[in-house]
């Protein structure tokens, strides 16, 4: 363990976790979704799902490390504060007014698998914090609405929202319900989520893994072919990142080597291509390349950095003999580029090292504490301290 990245470890989960709540919570009406570069909210904007779902589980998995009954109160309004966007059995609309009443508008309403993903995700992990048959319910439904209204019968595809629009499908929302439902294992050691957990995945290797390539494309037409040009080339680094961890995760949970070659291919591509070899940010993400490998976007968005921190701490485990300091590197690079000299953080910086995009996103904490809590069980670095008494 460097001195660094202990010192880095012990300020995340102290001064500043303690700080950022402060700061992002609004009362009984959940969270902010931003905090601007003062680190103050916009007391005249709404609130949406994904910000206030990704934050319920953000606390509800720090109220588990810390066992701190002031975290466990808070997961306790924000799981509330979720359950006002509820607008049909299982369905959640994506955007309320600041104290959760509905916005009045028809894009307000709609219904985003996106977002519903961490509905359960967080309210799995909430339900561990305390164990409640309405929020065991609660799950179920959310799942069942999932599986009918927004899901293909053909394909087993995510459809990306309720309203009807004829959208190509996208990974992402594929991935976060397969992070969910191996979440959902971890918190009940119930079977029946390891079943979910692999349909999830043999659908999302399916349709969006590029063979030829050895990565994950962002999304699809309609009729299910790549996009045309450039756009169908894209692709996220931090997503190879995040599938190849959640594979290597499942492999591990459900003692199962099927999501392994997957995942080893998803890591060569982004070991090869995805990584600054020099300059400011060596040893960091970029934001996208191409599925040739050419860096397309030479830009740094903050959350790709822990999914990186996070397949690596991951290849560490495994004993991968460099990944352990690559992961110490990046977390000391990450903390002293986008959070010194903020209030809280940035968003995205260009590869000078000027900020593109100075909100403090409330929805990127669920990266970091997953990240930060992963790099722990690795023994890289501390883990949140428990609550006195």
């Amino acid at each position: 363990m460097t001195k660094d990245a202990q010192e880095w470890s012990q300020w995340f989960w102290g001064p500043f976790l303690s700080d950022w709540l402060a700061r992002v919570q609004d009362g009984e009406n959940g969270v902010f979704d931003a905090l601007d570069v003062d680190g103050n909210p916009d007391l005249t904007s709404g609130k949406t799902l994904l910000a206030q779902a990704r934050t319920l589980f953000t606390i509800a998995h720090i109220a588990l490390a810390s066992g701190d009954p002031a975290h466990v109160e808070a997961a306790r309004k924000q799981a509330e504060f979720v359950k006002s966007f509820q607008k049909a059995k299982g369905l959640y609309r994506c955007k309320s007014m600041r104290d959760g009443t509905a916005t009045g508008r028809k894009d307000g309403e709609i219904a985003r698998s996106y977002d519903q993903t961490f509905v359960v995700l967080g309210f799995v992990t909430w339900n561990k914090v305390a164990q409640s048959a309405d929020v065991s319910i609660l799950i179920e439904e959310c799942w069942g609405a999932l599986k009918t209204h927004l899901t293909d019968p053909d394909t087993g595809l995510l459809r990306n929202d309720d309203s009807g629009a004829d959208t190509g499908p996208a990974q992402n929302p594929h991935m976060h319900l397969y992070e969910a439902c191996l979440q959902g294992f971890r918190m009940t050691n119930d079977a029946i989520w390891l079943e979910r957990a692999a349909d999830l995945r043999a659908v999302g290797l399916q349709y969006f893994m590029d063979d030829n390539s050895g990565s994950i494309a962002e999304f699809l037409t309609p009729d299910l072919q790549p996009l045309a040009g450039g756009d169908g080339q894209r692709r996220e680094v931090g997503h190879q990142c995040e599938w190849a961890w959640l594979l290597l995760e499942e492999a591990e949970l459900a003692k199962t080597t099927t999501p392994i070659d997957p995942a080893g291919r998803l890591v060569t591509f982004a070991d090869d291509c995805g990584f600054a070899s020099k300059g400011l940010f060596e040893g960091a993400v970029y934001d996208a390349v191409s599925s040739a490998g050419d860096v397309v976007e030479n830009s740094f968005l903050l959350w790709p950095q822990t999914e990186a921190i996070k397949i690596l701490t991951t290849r560490h485990r495994a004993g991968d003999p460099s990944a352990g300091e690559r992961a110490q590197r990046l977390m000391c690079l990450m903390f002293e580029r986008w959070f010194v000299g903020h209030t809280c953080f940035v968003n995205q910086l260009d590869a000078e090292g000027a900020v593109i995009w100075d909100e403090g996103l409330t929805r990127l904490m669920y990266h970091l504490v997953i990240a930060m809590s992963e790099g722990a069980r690795a023994g890289l670095w501390a883990d949140m301290p428990k609550a006195q008494g």
